[in-house]
């Protein structure tokens, strides 16, 4: 047995949904799918990009999982059948794509916003990209804004994820990390809250000098209405 001093101070985390401990761990008996399913909730959850997702070859390549089922029978049976296991039980969603000439088996968390995903995918809707590769510009921003929200309030419902994409079109990507920031220091980790910030800094403007630059919206009244039209119907 490793020596093991307990968690470091700032030690990242990996977000679990609640349910997982009540409706899904308890039927668990079997360790490989306990562990496996632990590591690729790590994995997904540490994606950059968007769709985030675990390939097969994400969880046999990594050391934490080679060491995690690394006796016994030969690491690809196990792994293979722990990844079934969590699939058949709902933990994980299991989607086989042929890319670049080759069949890969891509897994996601079976959230709304998993089935979601997958059901795009499925559809054409979305591409999975290139596992660990740089997403693009729009798609980096728009997983900051997921990653913030999974990081300082909780998982991840459709619902908030329109809700993030709107105001991703509406607000700058430095006034959304800042008002999380406030709520967060204010101990109010509530996305309500973070869009009354918001909304209080489009009608009033944002003390940082960005807001106030002579945007199309403060020039065009038409702009200006189509974009913050709402608050004044309120």
């Amino acid at each position: 047995m490793s020596e093991y001093s307990g968690f470091p101070g700032g030690a990242e985390s990996t977000p679990i949904p609640n349910t997982f401990f009540g409706t899904v761990l308890p039927d668990i008996d079997d360790l490989d799918e306990l562990k496996v399913t632990l590591h690729a909730f790590r994995i997904i959850q540490g994606k950059r990009g968007y769709p985030r997702f675990a390939t097969y070859d994400d969880l046999c390549g990594d050391p934490a999982v080679v060491r995690s089922l690394g006796k016994g029978s030969p690491l690809p049976e196990r792994l293979s059948r722990a990844l079934s296991r969590a699939v058949s039980r709902g933990a994980l969603l299991h989607l086989t794509l042929e890319r670049d000439g080759r069949v890969e088996d891509l897994y996601f968390l079976d959230t709304e916003a998993g089935r979601r995903t997958v059901a795009k995918i499925e559809s054409g809707e979305i591409e999975p990209g290139d596992a660990g590769s740089e997403p693009e510009p729009a798609a980096r921003e728009q997983a900051n804004i997921f990653s913030l929200y999974e990081q300082n309030i909780g998982m991840l419902s459709p619902i908030i994820v329109e809700e993030l994409e709107d105001a991703e079109r509406l607000y700058p990507a430095s006034w959304i990390r800042d008002a999380f920031k406030e709520a967060v220091d204010l101990n109010k980790r509530s996305w309500r809250y973070i869009q009354r910030i918001l909304e209080r800094w489009a009608a009033e403007g944002k003390d940082d000098g960005e807001s106030r630059r002579h945007t199309k919206a403060e020039s065009d009244p038409e702009e200006y209405y189509r974009r913050y039209g709402h608050f004044l119907k309120r």
